[in-house]
Order: structure tokens, then C-alpha cells, then sequence
């Protein structure tokens, strides 16, 4: 049984905090330590770190740390199903949609794995008969567009894989339907995703694990007023992505139900059916079960002890390293891939939603920093953005670059002696060198403190493997992260407050400064 304990009560970490040993990116970088700081990940992607403000020294008390923590262990104890949410008193079961890395789990009645695959497989068959026809609107047309509602984990997830793998698929000829989200209260995102789609040709997936979010049910309303207007019946459209408690579960309102359970969060559900129904209507299900083989071979290599071949442990031992140890704020999430555009914002919320907080697993208060801010854009949009900040700003941002090789659509042109690709890439490595580097100027204006530390993810094509093993890969660092600040990082209760707040301004039950507020707006 794993022992839980908060970070600055560990002897590693007082070793840590004491040592007192700093490196200097300026003074160590070199070409053999590119070459020598860099850890295989799955799917043929490679963590390299050697913009990384660590030493072998550091490297060895960061092994110890992972050591006496026992990261391994109680990453063992998570997927055999303890309860390791004890928030909510539930088990955490994210990894059991995509594979099996330890003994069947056996939750309220139930084989868990087998549910999962269950569920996958009636949502492949589902996805099979909408693709040949054998599933249609009400005129015997097949339908080509499929909308997702959903807010949060059902929505920031799905969505920027959807995105990663679009261009992919058009390329591979397995782009079989359009995919189009709706996410946001407000009206304008529901109203002006209903003007772009044909409603005749849609099939619309609700997903709420309680069935009763409010932005979510709000947006339903919407799509089937669209669709009542448009003389369609409703019922032949939609479908349900919920748990089999919810209201939604054995509704004659919708065409199908696909459930998930409460051992999934929502920001951890893309590998569920939240994620699996929209991506095996959009790509087929066949391609969705290719992301999850990524996804299960990056979860078997975190499973390893050695963090030194566990990049995903690795990657949260630095993480903690410079929020801990060297005091850094944030993280810079930036892709040299526009596929991934919207990546950055799903990882904000799985690590700020998990790691944002302030008491440990057992509701006591911590007296150390835990989660940093996450915020990115794609590559080289950015540079022409916030990297001025990061070059030249009072504060230092660890940077997480993610780059490949190949573009998706493999069209190119060359243009001053190389192709757009080269160039992309031609910047991402340019970065990462001036980041540590530096450049000395009399002209302080044009001076460039270097020093900056940077990781990079290294691969060769986004593809439906490589996103899911680097989905895992970050998943699993925010899980090993969660361990070593002794965290819950599977509850969000500070999400809960302002829907509590939200409701009383609706039902006009409010006073003093809420009420005053509430009248900014007339409501």
C-alpha cells in the first residue's frame, strides 16, 4: 500500500531544496548534451530535455524524489483500481478505456474493462451503420456532419483531436463525416454553428455525465428547436453520451445512448466514449482505435521505474523542479504543428483543473506551490505574440515545444532554398537555442538574457498514434505531478461555486454585491 505524504515532508526533496545547486544553460549547452538528454517515448516520439535547467547531479536527486515518493507504486494502485479520488470517493479508470495495464477492476458490480470495450464496440457498430447508410435521416439520406454539445472535458478534449487529426484523415481518405462542436452558454457559438451545417444531414451528440449541465441542456434546446423548425424530428437526430443513471440514459429523445461512468473525469474522458463517439463517426472507429493503441503504449512506459526511461515521469519531476526548486509561475504549451492549435487549451484545463489546488488528498492545507498556469499558442504564430515576454520579460516560463518532422498533408513548396516545413522546423530549433543561449548586446534593447529552459517532443508525423501517445504522455505527467504535491488531482470542486452562484442570480434569490452585479446585466 502506497503512503501518501506531502512533498516538503520527503528527505529527497529537502535534499533538493538544500542543495543549493543551480545550472547554467548558457554555460552548458552543447551538442553532446542534445544528443545525451533525450528519452524515448512512444509511437516514435522522443522527449528531449536538454534546454532543461538539470544536471546529472539534479537528474539523481529528482530519481531519489521519484523513489521515496513511490510514483510507480501508486500509479500501480490507480489502474488496479484503488480509490485514489478521495474527493469523491471514486477509482480512476481513464487508463482501462485504452488497455490494460495490470488486473481486471471490478467496480460497482462490474468488469470495467470489459465496459469500456463494450461500449467502444457499440459505438463502432453505430458508427459502421451511419457510414453505410444503414442508419439515415428521415428521407433514407446519409448523414455527413456530426455536432458534439458539450462543455469542459466533453468538448476541450474531443475537439482538439478532432482538430489534430482532420487534415490526416483528408489526406488518408478517411475524413468520413464533418465534426463541429458546440460548447459556450452563450448563444452566438449554438446559433452560429446551426447556420453552418445542414441539420437535415447532422447527427448531434449530447454529452453530460449527470445529464443535467446546465450550458449543455441549454444548448440541446437550441439544436432541437433548430431542428423542429426545419420539420425534423429530433429523436432521429440526436444522441446520448451519458452515465446509465442519468435522466438521458433511457430517453426515447435520442436515436442511441453511450455510456461512461463516474471513474472518468472530464478532462481525462477523451479515450471514453466522449471522445470515442464524434471521432469514430468523424474518422471511422478504426482510426479511433488507433489513437487509443498510442495512448496504451505511452501508459505501459510510464509504468516503468526508471524515470530516466518514464519520459512522462521525467517530464513531472523537471515540472516540479522549476515550480518548487527554481519558482517558476508557468508553462508554455507551444506546438510547431497548426494541427495542434487547440491542444494547449485541453491541457489547460486537464492540469490547471487537476493540480489547482491548495489542501492535499486529505483536505489539509499544503505550504508549498503546486500547479503552474498553462498557457499556449501554435508555432511560429506565437513568436509574433507573447514570445517577447518569454525572451525579454522580468519573468522566466518553462517552454514545452512540440515539433515534427513531416507535415500532415505532405503538399509543399520551396521557397528561398527550402520548403515551408523546413522553415517550421528551421524555427522551432532557432528558439530553443536562443531561449538558453541568449545573445549579449551593448544595446540593452537588444540584449537577451538567455537562460530561458525549454523541453521538446520530437517526432516524426502527427498521426492517430503519436496524438494519443502524446495526449498519455501529458495526462500521465499531471497524474505523477498530483502525487508528488500530494494531491487529489482527480476532483474540481473549484468549479462548483460559481454554478451555485449562477443559479441563485437566475432565480432573482440575490442581495448586496451579487444582486448589484445582477443588474449590470437586467437580469
Amino acid at each position: 500500500m502506497a503512503e501518501w505524504k506531502n512533498l516538503d515532508t520527503l528527505k529527497a526533496y529537502k535534499t533538493l531544496e538544500a542543495s543549493g545547486h543551480r545550472v547554467d544553460l548558457k554555460k552548458v549547452m552543447t551538442g553532446e548534451r542534445v544528443k545525451k538528454y533525450s528519452v524515448p517515448m512512444a509511437c516514435g516520439l522522443a522527449y528531449n530535455f536538454a534546454s532543461k535547467q538539470v544536471d546529472d547531479e539534479v537528474l539523481g536527486m529528482l530519481t531519489e524524489l521519484a523513489k521515496e515518493s513511490d510514483l510507480t507504486g501508486k500509479f500501480e494502485e490507480l489502474y488496479n483500481g484503488a480509490m485514489i479520488n478521495t474527493g469523491e470517493k471514486r477509482l480512476v479508470l481513464h487508463h482501462l478505456t485504452r488497455g490494460q495495464l495490470g488486473k481486471d477492476v471490478i467496480a460497482d458490480g462490474v468488469n470495467k474493462r470489459e465496459f469500456y470495450k463494450g461500449e467502444q464496440a457499440k459505438i463502432a457498430e453505430f458508427a459502421k451503420n451511419v457510414h453505410e447508410g444503414k442508419i439515415t435521416n428521415a428521407d433514407g439520406e446519409k448523414f455527413t456532419t456530426v455536432v458534439q454539445i458539450g462543455i469542459g472535458g466533453s468538448d476541450l478534449g474531443p475537439r482538439a483531436i478532432y482538430i489534430a487529426l482532420e487534415n490526416w484523415a483528408r489526406t488518408n481518405g478517411c475524413l468520413l463525416m464533418d465534426a463541429k462542436f458546440i460548447s459556450n452558454v452563450d448563444p452566438d457559438d449554438a446559433v452560429s454553428v446551426l447556420k453552418s451545417i445542414d441539420v437535415a444531414h447532422s447527427l448531434f451528440i449530447l454529452v453530460s455525465k449527470s445529464g443535467t449541465t446546465l450550458e449543455t441542456l441549454t444548448n440541446e434546446a437550441f439544436v432541437k428547436n433548430a431542428l423542429k423548425e426545419a420539420g425534423l424530428d429530433p429523436s432521429k437526430h440526436m444522441l446520448a453520451v451519458t452515465s446509465e443513471t442519468s435522466p438521458l440514459a433511457k430517453s426515447s429523445d435520442y436515436l442511441a445512448a453511450f455510456f461512461m461512468d463516474d471513474h472518468i473525469g472530464g478532462r481525462y474522458s477523451s479515450s471514453s466514449a466522449v471522445g470515442g463517439a464524434v471521432l469514430s463517426l468523424a474518422f471511422g472507429p478504426e482510426i479511433f482505435e488507433r489513437f487509443l493503441a498510442g495512448a496504451a503504449e505511452a501508459d505501459k512506459l510510464a509504468a516503468i521505474d526508471d524515470p530516466m526511461q518514464n519520459a512522462a515521469m521525467l517530464d513531472a519531476l523537471i515540472g516540479l523542479y522549476e515550480r518548487n526548486i527554481l519558482g517558476y509561475e508557468a508553462t508554455a504549451v507551444l506546438p510547431y504543428a497548426q494541427a495542434l492549435a487547440r491542444f494547449p487549451a485541453h491541457l489547460q484545463q486537464a492540469d490547471m483543473e487537476s493540480n489547482g489546488k491548495s489542501v492535499n488528498r486529505f483536505g489539509e492545507p499544503v505550504d508549498y506551490k503546486t500547479g503552474p498556469v498553462i498557457f499556449g499558442e501554435p508555432g511560429t504564430n506565437g513568436q509574433h505574440s507573447f514570445y517577447q515576454l518569454l525572451h525579454q520579460g522580468k519573468s522566466i516560463v518553462p517552454l514545452q515545444f512540440i515539433g515534427f518532422k513531416e507535415s500532415q498533408f505532405g503538399v509543399d513548396v520551396d521557397i528561398q532554398g527550402s520548403t515551408s516545413q523546413k522553415k517550421l522546423c528551421a524555427n522551432v530549433v532557432a528558439q530553443i537555442v536562443a531561449f538558453a543561449c541568449g545573445k549579449e548586446d551593448e544595446n540593452l534593447n537588444k540584449n537577451f538574457d538567455g537562460g530561458r529552459p525549454s523541453s521538446i517532443i520530437v517526432g516524426d508525423q502527427l498521426t492517430p498514434e503519436s496524438l494519443g501517445a502524446l495526449l498519455a504522455h501529458f495526462e500521465n505527467k499531471i497524474m505523477f505531478q498530483g502525487f508528488l504535491w500530494n494531491l487529489n488531482s482527480f476532483d474540481q470542486e473549484g468549479v462548483q461555486l460559481g454554478k451555485v452562484l449562477a443559479k441563485r442570480v437566475l432565480a432573482h434569490e440575490t442581495e448586496g454585491t451579487l444582486a448589484e452585479y445582477a443588474a449590470l446585466f437586467e437580469i
